[in-house]
């Protein structure tokens, strides 16, 4: 038997749906896994951009017994009979979808941990602290493997109105550099 991480909603190195994403409702996908190696005692989500190097997830303290993650798991700090949440890339408790720039899909990993010991850190932790509290305490790694990519504006079909709220993230960000870009040259 081999411990395995799937998803109902995305196939192994396949395509991860916009409703996963900043260009869509941004929800957690569903999480299934079987076959954890003997003596677990808790589990460890860590979902990582391998492509930017960005944290989008980061979940412990799950109980053993534990064998899926539903659909859009809430966004607190902690979830009753799920687990912690730890800080993610974005500064964020919870999931944070994938939201590359433009160009080439970046791959994202579902790494699901099995421990022998729960991961004791309080909820907003820094995925530093939790690579560090399982260390010496990983029995065994699922992973699942997801790409996501997103089309330059001019290739986009017309009334693309999925990319709203990614494209508000990069109105309001381009206005902060914006009123950053003014301050300085008053300075």
């Amino acid at each position: 038997m081999v411990f395995k991480l799937r998803s109902p909603a995305i196939a192994p190195s396949g395509h991860i749906p916009a409703k996963y994403t900043c260009d869509g409702a941004d929800l957690s996908p569903p999480l299934r896994w079987t076959d954890p190696p003997l003596n677990t005692k808790s589990f460890a989500l860590i979902v990582h951009d391998h492509d930017a190097a960005t944290v989008h997830w980061l979940l412990y303290g799950v109980a053993g017994s534990l064998r899926e993650l539903p659909e859009g798991v809430s966004t607190r700090d902690t979830i009753a009979n799920i687990g912690t949440q730890g800080t993610n890339g974005f500064g964020k408790v919870g999931y944070g979808g994938p939201c590359p720039p433009p160009g080439p899909s970046h791959h994202y990993f579902f790494r699901l941990y099995a421990l022998d010991a729960p991961v004791v850190l309080p909820p907003r932790a820094a995925n530093a602290g939790v690579v560090r509290a399982m260390h010496g305490h990983v029995l065994g790694r699922a992973e699942l493997m997801g790409r996501y990519g997103r089309r330059e504006p001019s290739e986009r079909p017309e009334g693309g109105a999925d990319n709203a709220p990614a494209l508000k993230r990069l109105e309001v960000a381009r206005a902060a550099l914006g009123f950053h870009r003014k301050r300085i040259e008053r300075e």
